[in-house]
């Protein structure tokens, strides 16, 4: 209930913060005090020290495992806006009003860990996603922000609309909207659950809606454009927090109604996992662009995150913490780069290796991560992932298409690293690099190698 109230309490402090200073440098200072302000408040909770009682009359639960994850996300928080402060505030005049946004969302962020029903469930995505659609189109002056923040509303609605149905059918045929009923079931001749047709098809629809908020395939296609679209500054804080956030949701709404769905419901999620992992790998290959590359590679990262879906176990849930952190940490470095840069085309990082040593080090090893090398968080994130599911008993095949498509991402990856170290040129940079921001990318990267050394520093908070 900490990050809930404090995360509210924040957004509208940094409404009012517009108000009292036109300065959009204090602005962001108050915004990073604001999140070391949420990022305590949760920790107290965490360890049981403080926390503010509400009865939400079981509507929430506040369990290690969601608090822990806010956690996470806080910090992510915190370190995109110390790198991508600055802009944050170029993108517009209404600096203390985007902030404001971002605290909302992760307000949104606060429920979707701890949701215990299926209308608290539904309240969090919407206070996630709404402050979206105004950030994706908060550069007017670009029509391509424009537009992708309309096809995102309307997409958004579209699914939202999907995830009612589903809601309501689900209530139809167990009165409840808790996420486990007491409603009597039937046995099947084999002994398993046999639930009511709305049942199935109200948690079927509901799978559609949540594929749809972490851009699983097929219900991918409005990610490119929406990632691509928006300012990039907002890209790299909705690829990566936000999808994070979803996969978390979706863990709580499946954890304990996959025996509703039988056996079917394994061979649907593998045939989502495989979709995910082929087209965002095999079209991310073929993009010009590193700004679009990214978004591909983002869906890409969501089909081994659908891991610890398939699973359902405690190394699944220590899998989607660390991956969560890994590829947040790594994604806000990269687009914390590409946003210097004047222009998206790989091109535009030729010889960035020269002009930029440190910058291009902590490139590497964000890149690193992603592709799931060795020695850097992102290698143990991927190796929980198909661990958890070898644990689970998955198919050996299902296993083997993962590694595959790892092995594929490298490709694309390594084309940015390429150009930095091995080809000639000179970075076009449009915002001043300063030596602040390159002693943070350089932490950055640090931390990204000691996780993938030393992945107990995120997975000693879910036990200790």
């Amino acid at each position: 209930m900490n990050a809930i109230i404090f995360s509210a309490l924040a957004g509208v402090v940094m409404m009012y913060s517009g108000i009292i200073t036109s300065k959009k440098t204090v602005i962001k200072y108050i915004a990073a005090i604001a999140l070391v302000v949420l990022i305590a408040a949760n920790l107290l909770q965490v360890y049981g020290i403080w926390q503010i009682s509400v009865d939400t009359r079981d509507m929430l639960s506040f369990e290690k495992f969601g608090l822990v994850f806010n956690t996470l996300a806080f910090t992510a928080t915190l370190i995109y806006v110390l790198l991508s402060g600055k802009e944050i505030e170029n993108a517009g005049v209404n600096v203390a009003e985007y902030f404001a946004l971002i605290f909302f969302v992760l307000c949104g962020v606060s429920i979707l860990s701890s949701f215990n029903g299926l209308l608290m469930m539904f309240l969090g995505i919407e206070i996630l996603t709404i402050p979206l659609y105004i950030l994706t189109a908060s550069d007017k002056r670009n029509l391509r922000s424009n537009e992708a923040s309309l096809k995102y509303f309307l997409m958004g609605s579209f699914s939202t609309g999907i995830m009612l149905m589903g809601i309501a059918l689900v209530y139809g045929a167990t009165g409840s909207f808790a996420l486990h009923t007491n409603a009597p079931v039937a046995l099947s001749a084999t002994g398993g659950i046999k639930a009511s047709f709305l049942e199935v098809a109200g948690m079927i629809l509901m799978f559609v809606s949540m594929a749809f908020k972490v851009s699983a395939a097929p219900f991918h296609f409005w990610t490119p454009d929406v990632y691509d679209g928006a300012p990039g500054v907002f890209t790299s804080f909705m690829a990566t927090v936000v999808k994070a956030a979803g996969f978390i949701a979706f863990i709580r709404l499946f954890e304990g109604h996959t025996a509703i769905l039988g056996p079917t419901w394994k061979i649907l999620l593998a045939f989502v996992i495989v979709a995910t992992l082929l087209i965002g790998n095999v079209t991310a290959v073929f993009q010009q662009s590193v700004k679009r590359m990214l978004s591909y590679s983002s869906i890409a990262q969501a089909g081994f995150m659908l891991f610890a879906l398939y699973s359902s176990n405690d190394m699944a849930k220590e899998g989607l913490l660390l991956y969560s952190v890994a590829y947040s940490l790594a994604t806000i470095g990269i687009f914390a780069v590409l946003i210097k840069l004047k222009d998206y085309a790989f091109d535009d990082f030729n010889g960035l290796g020269k002009t930029h040593p440190a910058l291009a080090f902590a490139t590497t090893v964000c890149l690193l991560s992603l592709a799931g090398i060795p020695l850097t968080g992102g290698f143990f994130a991927k190796y929980y992932m198909l661990a958890s599911m070898v644990k689970e008993g998955g198919p050996l095949w299902l296993l083997i298409v993962a590694v595959l498509f790892a092995a594929v991402s490298v490709y694309y990856y390594f084309r940015v690293i390429q150009a930095m170290y091995f080809k000639e040129g000179t970075p076009s940079v449009q915002t001043e690099i300063t030596s602040g921001f390159k002693a943070g990318m350089v932490l950055l990267a640090i931390l990204i190698i000691l996780l993938g050394i030393a992945p107990s520093l995120v997975l000693n908070l879910f036990y200790f």
